[in-house]
This record gives C-alpha cells, sequence and structure tokens, in this order.
C-alpha cells in the first residue's frame, strides 16, 4: 500500500462485479422478511465467502467515500446471513453514544430520520447517509443487533489536541481503561508517522503533536476493539461483521489484533477482508482478503 493511500484512509478520522457465479442474496423490504434477488460474485469472492463463513469476526475495510463498498459490504452481509443467521453488525459510523437510539431504530420505535437527526450523523461522520442505510434497513428487517463502535468526536479531538491525560471522568466512561491502550507495535507507529508526514511535513517520530496523533488514533482502535470483544464475549453464537476504515485493519494492526488480545482465546478466528486497494506486489497483503481493486 503507498503512502498516500494510506494517508488518505487514516485522514478520513454492490455492484459486485460481474461473472458467471451467481447467488441468491437476501434483501430487506418494508416487512420484517428478507427477498431475495441474485447478485454476481467472481469465483474468487465465492471462495472468500466460502473462508468467511466460518469467523467469529469478519471485518470489512471500506474506503469512506466510496459507495461502491457499501454495495459489497451489503452484499457480503447477506450472504453470510444465509449462512448464519445469528449475525450482528458493528459500524464504526456510529459513536459510542448512539447506541441507545440504535436499539431504539432497530426495534422500530424511531425512524431512520430521527436515527440520524439524533445521532448528529451527518456532524459526526459526514458520509452518505443513504449508502449506510441501506446496511442498517437490512439489520432492522432481520432483527439484527447493530453495535456502534466508535468513539465520541469530541474525546478524540481532544486527545489529540491535549494528550489522554486531559480527558475527564465523564468523558473516561466511552473508552477503554488508559491502561488498555497498547503502544507496542512499532511497525503500526512507523505507519501512522509516514501518513501523519504527508499533512505536517517532516516531523520527528518524538514529536508531542505526533504522539498525541498518534494516541487518538489508538485510542480510536482500541474502543472499537473493545466494543466488539465485549460484544463477542456475551453473543458466543453470532457472527459478527464489522464495518470500519481500511486504516483500522490493514495487516490487523488496528482493532483486530486488539480484539484478538482482549478474547485471550487461541481458537477464536477472525477474517480480514480490503474492498478497495492498491496492491504493492512488493509488499506482503494488507490483509486476509482483497476483495477487488480499484478498477472494478
Amino acid at each position: 500500500m503507498n503512502i498516500r493511500r494510506i494517508a488518505a484512509l487514516v485522514w478520513g478520522l454492490i455492484v459486485v462485479v460481474v461473472s458467471n457465479t451467481i447467488v441468491s442474496l437476501p434483501i430487506a423490504n418494508a416487512g420484517s422478511i428478507a427477498t431475495y434477488r441474485d447478485v454476481r460474485f467472481t469465483p474468487q469472492q465465492v471462495d472468500i465467502i466460502e473462508q468467511l463463513k466460518t469467523a467469529r469476526v469478519v471485518y470489512l475495510g471500506e474506503t469512506h467515500d466510496s459507495e461502491s463498498d457499501r454495495d459489497k459490504q451489503l452484499a457480503i452481509i447477506q450472504t453470510l446471513f444465509q449462512h448464519n443467521p445469528r449475525q450482528a453488525i458493528g459500524m464504526e459510523m456510529f459513536q459510542r453514544p448512539a447506541q441507545p437510539l440504535l436499539d431504539l431504530y432497530l426495534a422500530g420505535k424511531i425512524t431512520a430520520a430521527q436515527l440520524r437527526q439524533r445521532s448528529e450523523f451527518d456532524k459526526r461522520w459526514g458520509f452518505k447517509w443513504e449508502s449506510y442505510l441501506q446496511i442498517l434497513e437490512f439489520a432492522k428487517a432481520n432483527k439484527l443487533p447493530v453495535i456502534a463502535l466508535n468513539t465520541p468526536t469530541e474525546i478524540t479531538r481532544k486527545t489529540g489536541k491535549e494528550g489522554l491525560e486531559s480527558l475527564t471522568a465523564t468523558e473516561r466512561q466511552y473508552i477503554p481503561p488508559i491502561t488498555d491502550i497498547d503502544r507496542s507495535n512499532l511497525t503500526y507507529q512507523q505507519m501512522i508517522l509516514a501518513s501523519y508526514q504527508q499533512h505536517a511535513g517532516i516531523v520527528s517520530i518524538a514529536s508531542k503533536s505526533f504522539d498525541r496523533f498518534y494516541t487518538a488514533q489508538l485510542l480510536w482502535d482500541e474502543t472499537m476493539a473493545e466494543r466488539v470483544a465485549n460484544f463477542a464475549k456475551q453473543n458466543p453464537d453470532r457472527q459478527i461483521i464489522t464495518i470500519a476504515g481500511s486504516s483500522h485493519i490493514i495487516y490487523g494492526y488496528g482493532i483486530p489484533d486488539r480484539v484478538k488480545r482482549r478474547m485471550g482465546n487461541a481458537n477464536f478466528t477472525q477474517k480480514t477482508v480490503l474492498l478497495s486497494h492498491d496492491l504493492d506486489p512488493k509488499q506482503s497483503s494488507p490483509a486476509d482478503f482483497i476483495w477487488s481493486n480499484d478498477r472494478d
């Protein structure tokens, strides 16, 4: 992955490809029962789906401004749902305080428009609501839990400017304990530094500005990992489909490794999928699977 690509992913804080293989996918309708339509997968994508079926957590790494990534996510979610309807969907797009609102929407007690307005989706996320709505509608129609994964914007921003020590007790209720924030992955630190320098110029890894930026990134990762791990422990029969930006997934450095650390179980299986990616043949694969490239 080139540095500019990483920078775009980090600072971002299906029309499925045509082939000869056809599968039937459920799609939400106005009622509570899913209907079906035909979607075409390549043989390679069918093989990916088969391997995702056995994972407790599946990560679908997106480019936030790519609406086609949302179509791919929906197609994958729907296909896995056919295999195992005991599913849950984790979404970076919603911050932790929005969980009660998501629950109200899924229970039919507020509308999608009310969820959007009351969760301040446009202000806090900023990418196109409609492309995420199709995933929410599918979850609602099929009574699937949706997990609000993200750290509140105010906390991430404050950490980036003033450090973790500036957070109040009230703010800390929305994040993991400070002692859970693991800074030991130096390769990840260097990767984030390279992306930071694309915007800030040549900055030392020891600089206070970068250290706080990196700490905010780690806080982001750890908060989402805590949510996934806690849900997995409380719901051992559900497969969790986690939707997040690719920068939180590549090489497992962001969310996946931190979930694994929390689960402490060698048999706990996770799989990562990048939905759009610029492959560099000189580098090792940044995920378990690459769904497509930008030329799809």
